[in-house]
């Protein structure tokens, strides 16, 4: 009888351990929306985002006037609907990343690394991509041509000629 006391109470314990896991969140859930940090209606003529480590962060309706990007790693990053006019975007990873409805205009691009980026409905008008790699980026036809105006160099890091990368004649 002590013997099926015992074990009854280890099974019940265990059960209790159980029922108490399933009701814990999963990790995979919390990790995955924790991963992306947002800069959601960010404001200010001057930021400066230089060198720093901006894989997968958002910038939804971001005003960006002349801000410094110089050197980051935005792997994967978003600007959506963002204005960044004159920013300095020299020497960034923005492979993967993403810019819809963007504005673009006189941004330095330069040995930047725009990698199968999609860059739809942004404008590049008047920016420097002397040595951007835009291999496999998917921009609008208009804009791709307009970059090829003025396209020029290598880019330093994945040895790709950057009228070649947009598909300048």
């Amino acid at each position: 009888m002590r013997l099926l006391r015992q074990s009854l109470g280890l099974l019940c314990g265990l059960l209790w351990l159980c029922g108490l896991l399933i009701m814990l969140p999963d990790p995979t859930l919390a990790a995955s929306s924790a991963a992306i940090r947002a800069y959601d209606d960010v404001t200010g003529e001057v930021k400066d985002y230089s060198g720093q480590d901006l894989v997968r962060a958002e910038f939804s309706n971001a005003r960006l006037k002349n801000a410094n990007f110089s050197g980051a790693d935005m792997r994967g990053a978003v600007f959506n609907g963002s204005v960044l006019t004159g920013a300095n975007l020299h020497g960034v990873d923005f492979s993967n990343g993403i810019a819809y409805i963007s504005n673009l205009s006189q941004t330095d691009l330069s040995d930047a690394v725009l990698t199968s980026a999609m860059l739809l409905k942004s404008s590049f008008r008047g920016a420097n991509v002397t040595g951007a790699d835009f291999s496999e980026a998917v921009l609008d036809r208009d804009q791709a041509l307009m970059l090829c105006e003025t396209a020029s160099g290598v880019n330093p890091v994945t040895g790709v000629d950057t009228r070649e990368s947009l598909g300048c004649k």
